[in-house]
């Protein structure tokens, strides 16, 4: 009889040390689980951290690039307002149009009152209104909403008549 109480004990005591077992290997699968999970969220941060970063070098290159390029626009505009060539406009607008592809914009400041964020005042003239721009003297550029270059202009000084 003895034999078969230690019989049925041994199957009792494998089963409560196969249940810890178990019980183990789940605290270890939650572990490998909650790593996985984290590893992956810390990827995916690093991937848009990463995009951002590309997306900020970009930028950058192509607003530098844009910098560079200016000069040349501002002598096309220059030429063609002392060369009355179709040829010239034809390149002028061409360059233009290619850059606005890009993301130039140009401030729009002549007849606007006068902003030192968007515009440097060059001269002040006397005219009907105070602080209107009343002649551009060199454009203004923003790239994705951000100024590259304030335009240059002449602005308006009310003139009083005492």
């Amino acid at each position: 009889m003895d034999q078969k109480v230690k019989k049925e004990a041994k199957p009792a005591q494998d089963i409560e040390k196969i249940k810890k077992e178990n019980e183990e290997l789940k605290k270890q699968i939650e572990d490998f689980k909650n790593k996985y999970l984290r590893a992956l969220a810390d990827y995916q941060n690093y991937e848009k951290r990463v995009k951002v970063e590309k997306d900020q070098v970009s930028q950058t290159v192509t607003k530098n690039v844009l910098l560079k390029l200016l000069p040349f626009l501002d002598n096309l505009d220059k030429a063609q307002a002392f060369v009355k060539d179709n040829g010239l406009k034809m390149i002028k607008d061409n360059f233009f149009k290619a850059l606005q592809e890009i993301g130039l914009e140009e401030i729009q400041v002549l007849g606007k009152p006068f902003d030192p964020y968007t515009a440097e005042a060059i001269d002040i003239v006397e005219g009907k209104d105070d602080n209107i721009i009343v002649e551009v003297l060199r454009k203004g550029y923003k790239y994705k909403g951000q100024i590259l270059r304030v335009a240059q202009a002449k602005v308006s000084k009310k003139v009083s008549n005492n």
